[in-house]
């Protein structure tokens, strides 16, 4: 099977990277972390984004249930408004 290039693989690597080298993980980190486990999820490529993203769930001591369960309550207080991010961190897709 071929290895696939997503279309956001270029702007996420850029953001993979930040998340790798934050020196504090705060709301906006848990965020960024949690969405993009959501795009790569069944990707069939991106394999080094992807291991990346299983590097920073062990790097910042979770599994994949406590991160979205900490990123659902970081939603649901609204602590991640619009103004507090770049419209471009904002595309979910």
């Amino acid at each position: 099977m071929r290895n696939q290039k997503h279309p956001q693989e270029k702007e996420d690597r850029q953001v993979v990277n930040q998340l790798l080298s934050a020196k504090e993980v705060g709301d906006f980190e848990l965020a960024e972390l949690g969405r993009l486990l959501i795009r790569y999820q069944n990707f069939p490529g991106a394999r080094e984004i992807q291991q990346d993203l299983q590097k920073l769930l062990q790097n910042w001591q979770l599994n994949q249930e406590e991160l979205f369960s900490k990123t659902r309550k970081i939603h649901a207080s609204g602590s991640l408004r619009a103004g507090n991010i770049d419209q471009e961190q904002q595309d979910w897709s």
